[in-house]
């Protein structure tokens, strides 16, 4: 310890301030780094991309410096397909350029659903089937005559009959065809003069009546509505549940006025 002089003690003490200084150099200059690296304080507000497809979305992402990346698809019908429904950073919020948007797209094409076989099952708990596989159900059935009453006879899609275990895109129409035993109660024919086909048909079903022989006085145009002034039976008559009840239409509304104080059977047997 003797030989260790002050000139020793100056040349340590130098030492160790160059090497403080060193390491804060060190220190700033990373730090200087990692700020250029991260691009530390620099954000851009992440666009709306919602709604568009990706081909549109990937350059507008781009042009902010960020990357477009799809982490996920789903199906609805509420927006178009293969655009995007939900995207992660949300929009308007802000993020670091280089930051990646996760973006879910839907489905490019609808998601196809396997028809059930439904045959000789209640009506009721066919709809509630289609319904729950992402069918839609035609409120109005078609109707044939059968033994059994209420049972699904068939499916159609378009007016085509659908065999079980044929695949439909979802959302897909469907009308059922139910069958209608004739009854063994009767029921009054309800009046239904001044109503369209379609109205009618409602109208006659409510009492377990089928729409039977129809005859249009003018051919069927589009966008001209046709309404009944004759039916056969009458108004007020008495049938049986499952009947028939013909029906004769006119576009012309004064018919109906003119044909209300007569016998809708007098004279009209030719027209079934």
């Amino acid at each position: 310890m003797g030989n260790f002089d002050k000139k020793d003690l100056k040349f340590v003490g130098l030492n160790v301030v160059l090497a403080v200084v060193a390491v804060i150099v060190i220190l700033f200059a990373l730090i200087v780094w990692l700020r250029g690296y991260t691009q530390h304080g620099v954000e851009v507000e992440v666009a709306d991309v919602r709604g568009m497809v990706q081909a549109e979305a990937e350059p507008l992402l781009h042009s902010q410096g960020l990357k477009l990346e799809i982490n996920d698809s789903t199906y609805t019908d509420k927006v178009p397909l293969g655009t995007i429904v939900e995207q992660n950073p949300r929009p308007q919020s802000h993020a670091k350029k280089g930051r990646p948007v996760y973006v879910t797209i839907n489905a490019t094409t609808k998601r196809q659903i396997t028809m059930p076989n439904l045959q000789d099952i209640s009506y009721r708990q066919a709809e509630t089937t289609l319904r729950g596989l992402g069918f839609k159900v035609d409120e109005e059935h078609e109707y044939k005559p059968s033994q059994y009453r209420d049972l699904v006879l068939d499916v159609k899609a378009n007016g085509v009959s659908v065999q079980p275990g044929a695949k439909l895109p979802v959302g897909t129409k469907v009308r059922l065809v139910v069958g209608f035993g004739r009854g063994t109660e009767y029921v009054s024919v309800p009046n239904v003069c001044g109503l369209t086909l379609q109205d009618a048909r409602k109208m006659l079903l409510t009492r377990r009546l089928i729409v039977g022989s129809v005859y249009f006085d003018e051919p069927e145009t589009e966008g001209v509505a046709q309404f009944v002034y004759k039916q056969v039976p009458e108004a007020g008559a008495r049938a049986i549940e499952g009947e028939t009840v013909g029906l004769r239409l006119s576009a012309d509304r004064e018919k109906i006025s003119s044909s209300a104080s007569a016998n809708p059977m007098d004279g009209e047997d030719s027209w079934f």
